[in-house]
């Protein structure tokens, strides 16, 4: 039983987590030849196709070494993706990144989420991804709820003072 939640979850962790020693096609295809007793061939067309979904098709033979940081993130979220999950969980997508390939990140994700009905919980501390991918946010302050909603009212209508420093921090709040 646990196994079937798992095919139905897909997890992204902040540094990516490929695996160093296979190229960017065998870290996609490894959830597939875990969950799914198919032969090679097909379980490496799916691999290929979720490198297309997130533009790194020319790069299936790379490693992790030789790309860029904002590629790693991709395939990480490849491989997220592969069994077809109905959520993926990203843990700091964007962490790291230069602002630039942050806003590609961030756009990548949201057209995957609208184009394919994926559902992204993403954990981010970076206010242009949360102003870009979220419908709704949680806040969170000392391991503690202090504030959920979509995007307007949070920026809007609560009165926590670390919500309104958090979503306005260029305003001094008193």
């Amino acid at each position: 039983e646990i196994k079937e939640v798992k095919k139905n979850m897909g997890v992204m962790f902040q540094s990516g987590a490929l695996i160093s020693s296979s190229n960017l096609l065998d870290n996609i295809m490894l959830p597939l030849e875990e969950h799914l007793k198919l032969p090679r061939s097909i379980l490496k067309e799916a691999a290929f196709e979720k490198l297309e979904r997130v533009g790194l098709e020319d790069y299936a033979y790379y490693y992790p070494a030789n790309i860029s940081g904002g590629m790693v993130k991709r395939a990480s979220i490849a491989r997220a993706m592969a069994l077809d999950p109905n959520i993926i969980f990203l843990d700091e997508p964007s962490a790291g990144l230069d602002p630039i390939t942050q806003t590609d990140l961030d756009q990548k994700i949201k057209s995957l989420a609208h184009d394919f009905g994926i559902t992204f919980v993403i954990i981010t501390h970076e206010l242009a991804t949360i102003n870009t991918i979220a419908d709704r946010a949680i806040v969170l302050n000392n391991k503690k709820v202090v504030a959920s909603g979509d995007i307007d009212y949070l920026k809007t209508q609560v009165d926590d003072p670390f919500v309104k420093r958090f979503f306005n921090p260029k305003k001094v709040i008193s």
